[in-house]
């Protein structure tokens, strides 16, 4: 028997079961054998790939990220906390910014976060007037759900003192009634963001080729977008359509496409079947729908969550639901029986039980087995909140990357100590049996699934603080949340999330085995290439000639 690769040598984790293979042999882009034991395999072979020790992991598999913001957020000015540290710190970044651009050029920056600055609070409109009173300027919230303006900018997208507040979002305001330049929440950001300049799908596309291999060098081989059309709406999804086709982007790409597409927007009256068509067509195949994607509520950072029993030392804020329960059963209703997934944004548990009242109605009226609808983040689930999403086999993926970030300001600001410990219930979760992943929703954190895997084995916060105990999970059943559990999420199990024979040769290969090394090392461990199809889309060692 001849192959096209064998790479020994190494220990391979199939994550099929417990044993590790020694070497796998390649052919047409497909695990065609897998050998156990310690010898060197007595075949022919084009080309050998010796790990020399090294361990070979199947591809992660991140079902929740947002691949086109992070390919924008690269190109706008670093509002985020470090390296700014004061709203000064922020408005000099703007200042310098503005040197040599011409009058009415936009600003544009991307994730300052209010709780992390020395003055606690949101830079004002007022504030970007004195430093740009001469461009608009437009600075997103590290949770993506808020944003900050200056006079220009709500001139030039004719936002007046009299607009009203739309649905699920608000604009801020101070003592005096006046806007302050804060926007909460993003069917107020789509008013500013849509009638910002937009460059060309060509810049577009060069911008997700330079993302795109931001993720190959972290392991990453199957990738969602989480929010196709958020943003800047069907131009998003022409410019991920001819970046994976182009092959610019080489990762196997999935798609939730922002549900109000489907009703005014470019994919009026496709059903799932005739979405998922067009997806293969203009990706050559290489791209898949997802699901339809809704949001029920905002970010608990940015206090837009929406909460059973409000907010720590304020009980009586909740927060706010963005659709109503009727408006929200129907639109589930509809694309469920389009033969639509759906996804839906909750991080508060007010947020989340309205979700799980939805699914569980549109489930009960069309019954359907396999049908993968999903809650993204589960922040603050309750226990009962996962007695019904066991019941009815609704999936999850958890934001783990919260307990870190900000798990110190939900337990001391937002929710307090004790909910605070149950965030990211990641053990509660796995317990009731319930089909989850873990995800970096990036560019909210930086992309990396092995900082994921370390976040909810270790539960510790910035502060160095172990936030829920009982709430780890194993480093190896992190390992399976990003691979194999996200094949089963993405209903390909069959094709990937682990080494078998017949699934695709989508590899990370790393420096250590990362069952074998301390949990608080997780993180560290070094990714030392990526595979896709059995061919090396990132080699560290080219990364630094």
């Amino acid at each position: 028997m001849s192959y096209d690769k064998v790479i020994f040598n190494g220990n391979i984790l199939t994550l099929e079961d417990d044993r590790t293979a020694n070497a796998l042999g390649v052919n047409d882009g497909k695990i065609d054998k897998i050998w156990f034991g310690h010898q060197k395999p007595e075949v022919e072979a084009n080309q050998w790939i010796d790990l020399d020790g090294r361990t070979l992991i199947p591809g992660f598999v991140d079902t929740h990220n947002h691949l086109f913001m992070y390919s924008q957020q690269k190109q706008q000015l670093n509002c985020s906390t470090p390296p700014s540290k004061t709203v000064n710190d922020i408005l000099s970044l703007v200042k310098t910014d503005i040197k040599g651009k011409q009058e009415g050029k936009w600003i544009v920056g991307a994730g300052y976060d209010n709780t992390k600055l020395a003055e606690n609070r949101h830079i004002t409109r007022t504030e970007l007037d004195e430093v740009a009173p001469d461009h608009p300027v437009f600075i997103r919230h590290i949770s993506g759900h808020l944003a900050v303006v200056n006079s220009k900018a709500l001139e030039y997208c004719e936002v007046s003192e009299a607009i009203e507040n739309p649905p699920g979002g608000h604009f801020g305001r101070d003592a005096d009634g006046k806007l302050d330049g804060v926007l909460y929440e993003l069917p107020v950001l789509e008013r500013i963001m849509h009638r910002m300049p937009q460059v060309t799908t060509d810049e577009l596309v060069n911008q997700l080729e330079a993302a795109a291999h931001d993720y190959l060098k972290v392991g990453i081989t199957t990738s969602t977008d989480a929010a196709v059309g958020l943003d800047l709406g069907y131009e998003e999804y022409k410019a991920h359509m001819e970046a994976v086709r182009t092959m610019k982007n080489p990762l196997y790409m999935r798609y939730m496409i922002m549900h109000h597409l489907f009703d005014d927007g470019e994919f009026s009256g496709l059903d799932a079947e005739e979405m998922a068509q067009q997806i293969e067509n203009d990706t050559n195949g290489r791209g898949k729908l997802d699901s339809v994607k809704l949001f029920q509520d905002g970010s608990i950072q940015g206090q837009t969550a929406a909460l059973r029993d409000g907010y720590y030392g304020d009980e009586y804020f909740n927060g706010e639901l963005i659709h109503s329960q009727e408006t929200l059963n129907a639109l589930y209703q509809r694309f469920h029986n389009e033969g639509f997934r759906i996804t839906t944004h909750g991080n508060g548990d007010l947020a989340i039980a309205s979700i799980i009242e939805g699914y569980s109605k549109a489930l009960d009226l069309r019954p359907k087995e396999n049908h993968l609808h999903r809650i993204e983040h589960l922040q603050t689930a309750r226990e009962q909140d996962l007695e019904r999403m066991a019941k009815y086999d609704i999936a999850t993926s958890v934001f783990i990357n919260h307990v870190y970030y900000w798990g110190d300001d939900h337990r001391d600001i937002f929710l307090g100590p004790d909910r605070g410990a149950k965030i990211d219930p990641l053990a509660s979760v796995s317990n009731h049996g319930i089909l989850y992943t873990l995800h970096s929703d990036c560019p909210i954190t930086p992309i990396s699934p092995l900082f994921s895997i370390w976040a909810a084995a270790n539960r510790l916060t910035q502060d160095g603080y172990v936030l829920g105990e009982d709430e780890k999970i194993s480093v190896l059943e992190g390992l399976k949340s990003m691979s194999i559990y996200g094949a089963n999420l993405n209903g390909t199990e069959d094709v990937n999330g682990s080494i078998k024979e017949g699934k695709r040769a989508d590899f990370a290969i790393l420096d250590r085995n990362p069952l074998e090394v301390d949990p608080m090392e997780i993180k560290d461990v070094v990714i030392e290439s990526t595979m896709i199809d059995g061919e090396v889309v990132f080699q560290r060692e080219q990364e630094k000639e």
